[in-house]
């Protein structure tokens, strides 16, 4: 009871906790933003200040206070206030009793994408995980944003922050506010609406309006598409889903969903490739329900100072994957050929890689940390250990929606994401992996089948019997290179010497090569006692053999010279997925109808009217 009045007291005598930044571009050239931060309603001694080691739609450490200096804080009247650092990212405040603690740095940044903050005289990318402190005990105090913009810049503000009536920028909380990337460039805006809802497309590029408008007309379809898919739009918190486009030679390749937006950026104009970045917009715009909404527990609340571990993300991540080339085509925007193409060289990856014996779609997510653009210097094994949930979860996707059209007629994998909707609207109400098979069994009707799929190939490591499922939609997976030479897929390069081929990553597991003892870093001298120059030098070597002859390679290893090895030559295990007209193969009116309901259009209404762009 102590404690409790001793806290109301120090909330009367400082007020309820706010925060509130201002950002200044003084030295946007090279790549910097000074920020102030004011911690109003300051009531402990010690103010402990931290910068995110993680940031939302990440699920790895990426350390951003490695990019501040000039760190230093004051009370509000301007006294100097002690400052320690006791960690790599945080600092410790000594309040002195200041009821406002006012804290200042400077963030170098140069790296434009979802995840890192990117300056120059152009614009400010900013993910605000990596460009704004925060402090313990203000987790759940609102927060106000004022951007001084640059003079003569023409710098606009593009977020899913609030635009507030006196100029700043608000959002209700920490997680809030950490999950709003901001744009601020003169780029252009491409609007349109669905229902009372309003879609912003703010575009930094070099491109026209009509390649702007491209891109805007076909999202707006994408859109509607998603939409078809759980059967309406989420409730945007401010009536407003912004899109923040940056294409330029100088960012990077990048897509990161958040709340009621998503970053988008990659190093090409516009202008050159007007339909560039229609599958990010598809990918990160089903996040707007499933992951941003349709939440995993294990990532609620988000982490700031540590790696979310979610063995969910084959779903979150996996089935958007799955959706992203699936809502174009059923938008009319891809061709079938496209479509399975695409599909197909996923399957060919999770098929073929000898991850899928050592862990389940569950254990491949739980090590998102490691992967997730992680950063690390010693070797890993992870081209025979790891596939990506991304992949694995959309070749999961994929063959449970024809599974399930197929058993359960009527039904598809929509049935199931629109229960997964139902159930768990938005982040008050997060699910674990018992909920996505109880919600499995709700929308087939089915615990018998959701046992199945969950025991055999989701906790299990078997796969799908995708040859037989993909028939009854008039496609076929088969062999890519039938009765084509190969000794195993790596990457050569050239060697170090004046001939020779440097294996530069590791030998497949299971592969010839593999198993005759090559491994990264051998340089390959000579095939059949030819000298080995060129990159496609050994291939034309091996080619030169029938599948259950051998070549006779010469090699250097790293830790031995003059070995030889007789390398087994096999067929190529690469896979495609084909149409039945590729084949020369009647279409029945079965596959006719199963490609209707699978691939036809889901979206509820028509296109409204035309993107208006602005600049």
């Amino acid at each position: 009871m102590k404690i409790l009045l001793g806290l109301l007291v120090a909330c009367v005598a400082f007020g309820q906790p706010s925060v509130e930044y201002r950002l200044r571009f003084p030295n946007a050239l090279h790549h910097e933003v000074e920020v102030k931060a004011y911690f109003r309603g300051c009531a402990q001694p010690l103010l402990e200040v931290l910068m995110s080691r993680s940031s939302p739609g990440r699920y790895a450490l990426h350390e951003f206070a490695k990019n501040v200096y000039e760190f230093g804080a004051m009370s509000e009247a301007g006294e100097t206030l002690a400052v320690t650092r006791p960690n790599p990212y945080g600092w410790t405040v000594e309040t002195k009793g200041a009821g406002t603690v006012v804290v200042r740095y400077t963030v170098f940044g140069d790296h434009a994408d979802g995840t890192y903050a990117g300056i120059d005289e152009t614009h400010a990318h900013l993910n605000l995980p990596a460009t704004l402190v925060w402090a313990h005990g203000f987790e759940n105090a609102p927060a106000k944003v004022t951007f001084e913009i640059p003079t003569r810049s023409g710098w606009k503000v593009a977020t899913q922050l609030k635009p507030e009536a006196d100029g700043t920028w608000s959002a209700p909380n920490l997680e809030w506010l950490m999950d709003s990337p901001v744009e601020l460039s003169a780029h252009a805006v491409a609007k349109w609406k669905v229902e009372e809802q309003e879609f912003r497309m703010a575009v930094h590029t070099h491109g026209s309006d009509e390649a702007i408008k491209t891109l805007a007309k076909k999202s707006q379809a994408v859109v509607l598409e998603a939409e078809g898919v759980f059967g309406g739009l989420p409730k945007f918190d401010h009536g407003t889903y912004t899109f923040l486009v940056d294409y330029l030679p100088y960012v990077f390749g990048d897509g990161m969903e958040h709340r009621d937006s998503t970053s988008i950026s990659g190093p090409v104009a516009l202008k050159d490739a007007p339909e560039e970045g229609l599958g990010t917009v598809a990918h990160e715009f089903f996040h707007a329900w499933n992951v941003r909404r349709i939440r995993p527990r294990s990532l609620e609340p988000f982490d700031f100072e540590r790696a979310n571990m979610c063995g969910e993300l084959w779903f979150a991540e996996g089935f958007t994957s799955y959706y992203g080339p699936l809502t174009i085509k059923r938008a009319g925007l891809s061709t079938l050929d496209e479509f399975a193409g695409e599909v197909g060289g996923g399957l060919n990856r999770v098929l073929n890689s000898p991850g899928h014996e050592l862990f389940s779609v569950v254990e491949m997510s739980d090590q998102a940390p490691f992967v997730d653009a992680a950063r690390s210097i010693d070797a890993t094994n992870f081209r025979n250990t790891f596939i990506s949930y991304y992949t694995y979860g959309a070749a999961l996707a994929f063959g449970l929606d024809l599974r399930i059209r197929e058993q359960f007629p009527g039904k598809s994998l929509d049935d199931w994401m629109r229960t997964m909707w139902k159930r768990h609207p938005d982040i008050e109400a997060p699910y674990a992996l018992d909920d996505l098979e109880s919600s499995l069994a709700e929308a087939t009707g089915s615990r018998e089948f959701a046992d199945e799929i969950f025991r055999r190939y989701i906790k299990g490591r078997e796969a799908l019997p995708y040859a037989d499922l993909v028939k009854a939609a008039g496609l076929e997976l088969r062999k890519a290179h039938a009765d084509k030479p190969w000794i195993g897929a790596a990457r050569v390069d050239v060697g170090s010497g004046s001939d020779g081929l440097r294996l530069a990553e590791d030998a497949l597991r299971g592969s010839p090569l593999y198993k005759a003892g090559l491994e990264r870093g051998d340089e390959i001298r000579r095939c059949d006692g030819k000298v080995l120059s060129k990159a496609d030098d050994l291939q034309a070597c091996v080619a030169k053999h029938a599948v259950g002859e051998s070549v006779a390679l010469e090699y250097d290893s790293r830790r031995g010279a003059g070995l030889k090895a007789a390398v087994a030559v096999v067929d190529d295990p690469a896979l495609e997925l084909v149409t039945f007209e590729k084949l020369g193969r009647e279409i029945s009116d079965g596959v006719k109808a199963f490609r209707s309901n699978w691939l036809g259009s889901k979206a509820m209404r028509a296109i409204a009217s035309e993107p208006v762009v602005d600049w």
